[in-house]
């Protein structure tokens, strides 16, 4: 496969491109799915896509293919993009060979309905009135990166993933409780069960929320409310915009010295040794007991700070250009239990499931309570409906009180619960 992607680079050449690049993504997956309690489907797809960027008179083109390559066609496709752009200053990894076999488990489709039908068996023995879906897959991936500058890397790894819904209609009383885990080894199911029935428990009698300013407890399912919106403050692209609050704050204190944000590419699942435009990963301390360290970037926008590049050039598709983003965001922990955290609450709500978008990057949220439970004397005494909670995100992770010992992933975030005081709650 290689030797066709080296093709298109010199093809490239011979159309006249002083510099190109061929990222190819490769994967297999075969997904299960489950609706209304029995299993409804069974897939097994493969995909192949792979996007050409060249530079001819430094004016960039790039052109994206899926499945068989029609070498001819793509480079013509890119040459004619590259006639329409602007000239720009032509960003490559500079030479270097790495092949990374991460590894990782598989599953047949029949292990994977096994899971499936009895993770839904094991919820209904407890409450035979929920409707359950469920989607399970195993999925092996190749990501490959090379460039006229003789680049040459790639990494291969294998994944496993389920997703559980359980619904429960009660006259107009509608609940829903979503949960799920992504591997690099077997499934661990029951531990998600045990959670979704301990919320069902919870679930069970419906009371009015406390109003006004409460202290509230996120979850670690809930609280990349607030880390999404930190990402995009620590991004360097918006600190050159100068969009970011924190432009000008660097090894200033931004939030509560209770809490630290890093980078960890290293960290499995999603691991990650080499970004989209070949730099290594690094890990990074980005705020640290508060205090904002570093921000994170790709080799254009570290080249226009004048910093060096942190090896964070992702593409959001096949037919971008890399853009900053984090690999592994990991906010440090606490000591204290999920329980202990409970007890510390007096009149206070646990924000476990939100609706809606979060917060843009000036912080400020208003947004829905899917699931939530209020907290009295630091018991929980029953779940709250119709609630919103808002505030402004800098303004809540200053009011910090304490952090669990229950971290968990979240997409690629690793976060633990938190209690944060003064967040305006309205029934």
């Amino acid at each position: 496969m290689n030797q066709e992607l080296e093709s298109l680079l010199e093809l490239a050449s011979h159309h006249g491109a002083s510099h190109a690049e061929v990222y190819q993504v490769t994967s297999e997956s075969k997904p299960v799915f489950f609706e209304g309690n029995r299993l409804k489907q069974l897939e097994s797809s493969q995909s192949v896509g792979t996007a050409l960027r060249l530079w001819q008179n430094d004016r960039p083109g790039l052109a994206v293919a899926y499945g068989k390559i029609n070498p001819e066609l793509l480079v013509e496709k890119a040459t004619a993009l590259a006639k329409l752009n602007n000239p720009e200053t032509i960003e490559l990894a500079p030479p270097r060979k790495a092949i990374h076999d991460l590894g990782g488990a598989t599953a047949s489709v029949g292990e994977l309905v096994k899971i499936g039908e009895d993770g839904i068996n094991q919820l209904r023995a407890e409450c035979p009135e929920l409707i359950c879906s469920a989607e399970l897959e195993s999925e092996q991936e190749a990501t490959t990166l090379i460039n006229s500058q003789g680049l040459c890397c790639q990494y291969r790894e294998s994944t496993l993933s389920y997703y559980l819904g359980v619904e429960l209609v009660r006259g107009e009383d509608f609940l829903g409780i979503y949960d799920g885990q992504y591997s690099k080894d077997k499934l661990n199911i029951d531990l998600v069960i045990e959670q979704i029935i301990q919320r069902l428990d919870w679930a069970k009698r419906n009371v009015a929320p406390p109003q006004g300013n409460v202290p509230i407890l996120f979850t670690a399912n809930a609280a990349t409310l607030l880390w999404s919106t930190v990402s995009s403050a620590l991004n360097g692209k918006r600190i050159k915009e100068k969009s970011s609050p924190w432009s000008n704050q660097q090894q200033q204190l931004v939030i509560s010295e209770k809490v630290s944000l890093s980078q960890q590419p290293n960290k499995q699942p999603y691991n990650c040794p080499f970004d989209d435009e070949g730099m290594i990963t690094q890990e990074l301390s980005l705020i640290d007991a508060g205090v904002l360290n570093q921000f994170y970037c790709d080799r254009t926008i570290a080249r226009e700070l004048d910093i060096p590049p942190t090896g964070n050039g992702f593409r959001p598709g096949l037919d971008t250009y890399p853009n900053p983003s984090l690999v592994n965001l990991i906010v440090g922990s606490g000591e204290i239990n999920f329980s202990e955290l409970i007890a510390q609450l007096d009149k206070g709500i646990i924000v476990d499931q939100i609706l809606g978008g979060g917060a843009d990057i000036s912080g400020d949220f208003s947004v829905n309570v899917d699931l939530g439970y209020r907290v009295e004397n630091g018991k929980i005494t029953g779940r709250v409906k119709d609630t919103a909670i808002a505030g402004n995100v800098y303004q809540v992770l200053k009011q910090v009180i304490a952090l669990g010992n229950d971290s968990a992933w979240n997409g690629s975030c690793f976060t633990p619960s938190l209690i944060v005081d003064g967040v305006a709650v309205v029934g």
